[in-house]
């Protein structure tokens, strides 16, 4: 059969080696897979491997290739978890996606989580290949690594296994997820996490407690798993949609996405592959060394972080030359070397090549210049299908909002004047988004909104032209400050951030509970820390990677805080695990995402000329896509499109399947959907709220007095995020 496109040109930085101890782990998985029966025992009637498949496949290759350090007994025990993932993939193709049996599908899956206890012994008897694999594995892996580890090992475990259902739900239905959501559950569904879990495992390279959890790390997890994800998409399109009729594979989500050709459909999801490659090499450098002297980690954790992040790159150029010979793939029969040697060993006589072909990405990235004249741009329809709401309390939100900001200071001249105060008309905001508060409650929301706007402002214009980062972490330090979780002292404010900041918090957490409040401070918290990743790419004049800038313009946005605030609302009477659900975090994730993206849309101009900003998702579009302002508007449009459309058929299908899934009672399905409600409110008020007020008209710009590398005013669209305790 024909191959369907010619593979691109891999971005392989690293050269790939081998593990000495490959023939014993090739017999060692061998042996192993037969005695768990996954060798020529068909499962319900289904073949799942007969000895050529496996021998076919070659896992210890891969497992060799992308483990060269470890000790033999090691190696053994991954190939023999990357032969048990492999095979659960084919058994639950067979069983059930081919099937589409989704009741049974569920109850298979909710067995696993039996078999990997965090404390204790397994007290579930296995009853298949599957189940028995597991129960050996975790058994023989976890008495090694710290309870740190193993709960984060179950959970990744947890998630492949779970979100398989997303994967079977979209072809029972004949959906096709939108390139956001592609990625986001891809990662989940793919196992990569996990594979960088075990790599802690192979290298003895265990990742301190202390930062296990912090944005570096976990931003090198997410990009070693983009790329080996979307490396597989490249690889395996040919025998999961020709041939299995797989509908989630990233060449065609981008190909069906914008209606292209396979072959640059395949060249898009290496350039993605590529850039997510650009972003692990970028952290690695810039980021995990500040993250050491914050955390004063020590010298053995430093290493072992180290080892960590070299143990996911001989991941990566291992998985590569693995799916280049593997007869699972599409590789022209295991002989596709892009052009080069292909004897073991010899993948370093690609890298030049793999280096110059993704340099001009590279370089446009790092070319940004401040203070374009890019004009006012035409706005594309905007899908909006809920009709917004308004607050009857507006004018008097309006009143107290610049009353309020003169008080505090906010509006004294120095970021703020009261014209541009009163142009904001940030009450107008509040007013959409809580159309239902009171007077008191609609002015305390607008006010919340003003703080954060003008801190997002802040922030850039006093930071930005020093690219003071340490003066920076030392007002987020501050800040926290005013916000007691408990009866505490405060510092004196000694500036109008502080002042309005204390003022908000005094009169907003005193009506909340201990544990809301901490979780209120907890996201506030989170939106300032992201500012400081915007000063750090402005420091470094590097444009984000399209991935990580959706990833972090939520946390700029604000979308923690916000998201908080309306489950206060709801008191306890939404589960907490609810809320965790893939569904609902779903829901959180595409109202966000429509909302940043609609800003980006709107304030184009404001930011790219008069603010010399480029975290604007247009400007991503256009810097990723080598393509101009109006064809990258039109890709932000349809990306915002995208996400809406996944929103209703969240609420439509998802919501109501949860409900019942979780067997809620009849209040608390009500308080769900008012949830989906609020959200509603809060994407249609944020447009109505862009359509009305002055902040990002041409002819009000100009009052901005653009100075160099002050970037004012960057994405005031996070304002809705600041929405106070409405």
């Amino acid at each position: 059969m024909a191959q369907p496109y010619e593979l691109p040109d891999f971005y392989v930085p690293y050269p790939a080696r081998i593990n000495p101890n490959l023939e014993g782990a090739r017999a060692h998985s061998k042996t192993w897979a037969y005695e768990f029966d996954m060798i020529d025992r068909p499962q319900q009637g289904k073949a799942i491997w007969d000895e050529h498949d496996f021998d076919s496949h070659d896992y210890a290759l891969l497992c060799a290739y992308t483990h060269p350090d470890a000790t033999g007994p090691a190696l053994d025990l991954v190939t023999d978890w990357y032969v048990w993932v492999f095979y659960f993939d084919d058994h639950f193709l067979e069983l059930y996606k081919k099937t589409r049996d989704i009741p049974a599908a569920k109850a298979y899956l909710d067995r696993l989580p039996a078999f990997m206890p965090t404390n204790g012994e397994i007290t579930e008897t296995p009853e298949n290949p599957v189940e028995r694999g597991l129960a050996d594995l975790w058994t023989r892996t976890v008495p090694s690594m710290s309870p740190g580890w193993r709960q984060r090992f179950r959970q990744t475990t947890e998630a492949l296994l779970a979100e398989s259902l997303w994967e079977l739900a979209n072809i029972s239905t004949g959906r096709l997820p939108n390139p956001i959501e592609y990625v986001e559950m891809r990662r989940k569904v793919g196992g990569a996490p996990w594979s960088a879990n075990l790599v802690e495992y192979a290298a003895n390279a265990e990742v301190p407690v202390e930062i296990a959890g912090t944005r570096p790390m976990q931003v090198l997890s997410d990009t070693f798993s983009d790329a080996v994800h979307l490396r597989n998409d490249l690889f395996s399109y040919q025998r999961e949609v020709e041939q299995e009729g797989e509908l989630n594979n990233g060449v065609l989500v981008v190909e069906r996405f914008l209606d292209c050709g396979v072959q640059q459909a395949a060249g898009l999801v290496n350039d993605i592959l590529t850039s997510r490659l650009h972003q692990f090499e970028n952290t690695a450098v810039t980021e995990v060394p500040r993250l050491f002297e914050e955390h004063q980690v020590d010298l053995p954790g430093r290493l072992a972080v180290l080892n960590y992040v070299k143990g996911l790159q001989d991941r990566q150029s291992g998985g590569h030359e693995w799916h280049l010979r593997s007869s699972r793939y599409m590789n022209n029969g295991g002989t596709a070397a892009l052009g080069g040697p292909t004897g073991l060993g010899t993948s370093a006589a690609r890298i030049m090549t793999s280096l110059v072909a993704s340099a001009p990405y590279r370089i446009r990235s790092h070319s940004f210049v401040l203070f374009q004249a890019v004009g006012a741009s035409v706005l594309p329809p905007i899908y909006m299908p809920y009709a917004a709401k308004c607050s009857p309390h507006l004018a008097v939100a309006r009143d107290a909002v610049l009353e309020w900001g003169a008080r505090m200071g906010i509006s004294d001249g120095t970021i703020w004047d009261p014209r541009m105060l009163e142009q904001f008309d940030l009450a107008l905001c509040a007013a959409g988004i809580h159309p239902d508060a009171s007077a008191d409650d609609l002015a305390l929301s607008s006010q919340w909104l003003a703080w954060g706007t003008y801190a997002d402002d802040y922030y850039p214009a006093v930071f930005g032209p020093r690219r003071d980062l340490a003066a920076a972490k030392t007002t987020n330090a501050r800040l926290s400050q005013f916000m007691p979780v408990e009866d505490a002292a405060t510092p004196a404010p000694v500036t109008p951030l502080e002042r309005s900041l204390a003022d908000l918090w005094s009169r907003t957490a005193g009506r909340m509970h201990t544990a809301d409040r901490r979780l209120f401070r907890q996201t506030v918290d989170t939106m300032t820390d992201s500012w400081l990743w915007e000063l750090a790419n402005l420091a470094q004049n590097r444009i984000p990677d399209p991935v990580d800038y959706i990833e972090m313009r939520r946390r700029t946005f604000g979308s923690d805080l916000t998201m908080s605030l309306c489950r206060i609302g709801h008191g306890n009477r939404i589960p907490a695990e609810v809320y965790r659900s893939r569904p609902i975090q779903a829901l959180e994730n595409a109202a966000a995402d429509y909302a940043c993206l609609l800003n980006d849309v709107f304030s184009y101009q404001k930011e790219i000329q008069y603010d010399g900003d480029f975290h604007n998702g247009v400007r991503v579009v256009e810097n990723f896509l080598a393509c101009d302002k109006n064809r990258a508007l039109e890709v932000v449009n349809e990306l915002m499109t995208a996400r809406m459309r996944q929103f209703e058929q969240l609420v439509a299908d998802d919501l109501p399947a949860l409900c019942t899934d979780f067997g809620l009672d009849d209040d608390v399905r009500r308080a769900v959907t008012g949830y989906a409600e609020e959200l509603q409110n809060w994407m249609s008020g944020i447009l109505v709220w862009h359509q009305g007020c002055h902040r990002y008209e041409q002819s009000a710009l100009p009052h901005r007095r653009p100075r160099p590398a002050t970037g004012l005013g960057t994405s005031a669209f996070r304002i809705h995020r600041k929405v106070g305790a409405a």
